[in-house]
């Protein structure tokens, strides 16, 4: 049985091969900036996802606690005083944050359109 000693060492013999030790001819050699870009894309990609989601669906209520009575006042005799609105910017009542809803709206449509135009498949030129 292994002591809890000979394990921290082989993980940390293992640990330095993995920096230091040589690579096979065979082996893919990585660059480690191109390591590092990938990972601060990912992180940034994360970050801004997070972001539309968050200014999406919970950003003062979400988009979408607002869509029912917008379509309310548009179309039935509600006003916006009925749902808390007093005059921008000083109460917007259940409104409040509907700039920051509608911009993630909007940039997540392009999201969506530019990662369609990028997976799309392209067609063949004619000859």
């Amino acid at each position: 049985m292994a002591t809890t000693v000979q394990v921290i060492k082989k993980a940390w013999d293992w640990l330095v091969d993995l920096v230091e030790g040589e690579d096979g001819p065979d082996e893919v050699i990585y660059d480690p900036v191109h390591i590092a870009g990938v990972i601060v894309g990912s992180l940034c990609a994360m970050g801004v996802l997070f972001w539309l989601l968050w200014a999406l669906l919970v950003c003062e209520g979400g988009l979408f606690v607002k869509m029912i009575p917008f379509l309310r006042v548009v179309f039935t005799s509600k006003t916006l005083r009925d749902f808390g609105y007093e005059g921008y910017p000083y109460e917007l009542g259940i409104f409040e944050g509907w700039i920051v809803n509608l911009v993630a709206f909007v940039l997540t449509i392009a999201l969506l359109i530019g990662i369609w135009w990028v997976f799309q498949p392209k067609k063949e030129k004619p000859s």
